[in-house]
């Protein structure tokens, strides 16, 4: 038994290793001498040289790296509060209240889960092109407050249904109406999912490039996957030191937005609901 426990902690072990090859391959490569970040083959620097440091946050196109990662903080939490605000307002109405075609509308809400995104980025396009809006944060932050975020309403549905109703009873007797039960029983219990829509919303939006660069054009609105594309450039010398130094800084927001909600996270996918 005890050598079974040891091999598959080896090959858990193994696993990690693999998954987190990626992120220590850009952790070295950051600190390597430029003449060895894509040339050599070795994981470890011939000797640690922290310029991809100091030449990535400098900027590109006059720009410093810092007024990147503010524009992404800006649209990222922007982002986590109107989607964690919508979708659950959206979630409380389809899981705990009774109205005409409900049933109906939550289908076409999963319905719209098979729409690929490029389908409706044109049509959006277009609206924020004649509202004046295109080049802003507007249409980054907009759809996420008019709970478009299908996936993340059905999350917070779910952990909703969990929730025994005999509380809702027992706060219509204390004299508390629809929005007081929202606030005051249903939310606080539902924090786990909630949580989890933050961390998830967060990362993604983070990452986001395709829909950040459609909908802005200056330079000094880009946000950090944008700027890092700033180090590249096909038709001159690329800067791939500081563009790996940049992606590795650019890890730490993710993570410790990660590891600071972990407990919550945790407990929101092993939590199924609460018995009465």
């Amino acid at each position: 038994m005890r050598a079974k426990t040891v091999l598959w902690h080896v090959l858990w072990l193994a696993a990690v290793g693999v998954v987190l090859y990626p992120m220590i391959w850009l952790a070295f490569a950051s600190v390597k001498p430029p003449s060895e970040v894509l040339s050599s083959l070795n994981l470890f620097p011939s000797r640690v040289v922290l310029d991809g440091y100091r030449q990535g946050w400098e900027g590109a196109a006059g720009i410093g790296f810092g007024t990147f990662f503010l524009n992404s903080f800006i649209v990222a939490i922007a982002s986590v509060v109107a989607n964690v605000f919508s979708c659950t307002l959206a979630a409380y109405a389809f899981a705990r209240l009774r109205f005409r075609f409900s049933g109906a509308l939550f289908a076409f809400m999963i319905a719209t889960l098979m729409l690929p995104h490029h389908v409706t980025l044109i049509p959006q396009y277009v609206i924020f092109q004649q509202a004046g809006l295109v080049n802003t944060f507007v249409p980054l932050v907009l759809p996420k407050l008019l709970a478009t975020e299908a996936f993340f309403v059905f999350l917070i549905v779910q952990f909703m249904r969990g929730i025994p109703r005999e509380l809702d009873e027992a706060a219509t007797i204390d004299g508390c109406g629809v929005y007081k039960t929202f606030w005051h029983v249903v939310l606080p219990l539902a924090k786990p999912a909630l949580v989890t829509t933050s961390i998830f919303t967060f990362i993604w939006t983070w990452n986001d490039f395709f829909t950040q660069m459609v909908y802005l054009n200056d330079a000094d609105k880009f946000t950090v996957p944008l700027g890092l594309r700033l180090f590249v450039d096909t038709s001159s010398e690329s800067n791939f030191g500081a563009m790996f130094a940049m992606s590795a800084l650019a890890l730490v927001p993710i993570v410790a937005f990660f590891l600071a909600f972990q407990r919550l996270l945790v407990e929101g996918v092993s939590t199924s609901g609460l018995k009465g």
